[in-house]
């Protein structure tokens, strides 16, 4: 069974930066492709970002474009989320998901989640 663990939210000013992380267990995670969603109050989950499994191959939403950067290290089964320039309406629950295969851009096509992990960005 796959699991996934989100890590590294908090509280930051506008323009400020955040470092998450999403580790996983359970599974062959260098196959996996994996992507970062978030969730705000009220709205639908959005997909920000994926990473391919071998290649490294990178998808980012036009919001994030040249402010936020996806990592993985396969050794240590986790990926990263480094998230520069915060703007407030980057506040959400941040996800992480395994997708095993299909688009990278629909929530759907993931087949597991992890637990999500709030960041704030204040005005």
């Amino acid at each position: 069974q796959v699991q996934l663990v989100e890590s590294g939210g908090g509280l930051v000013q506008t323009g400020g930066s955040l470092r998450l992380s999403c580790a996983g267990s359970g599974g062959t995670f260098s196959q996996y492709i994996m992507g970062w969603f978030r969730q705000a109050p009220g709205k639908e989950r959005e997909f920000v970002v994926a990473i391919s499994g071998s290649s490294g191959r990178t998808f980012y939403a036009d919001s994030v474009k040249g402010r936020f950067t996806i990592s993985r290290d396969n050794g240590k089964n986790t990926v990263y989320l480094q998230m520069n320039n915060l703007k407030p309406e980057d506040t959400a629950v941040y996800y992480c998901g395994v997708l095993e295969s299909g688009s990278v851009y629909y929530t759907r096509s993931y087949d597991y989640w992890g637990q999500g992990t709030q960041v704030t960005v204040s005005s």
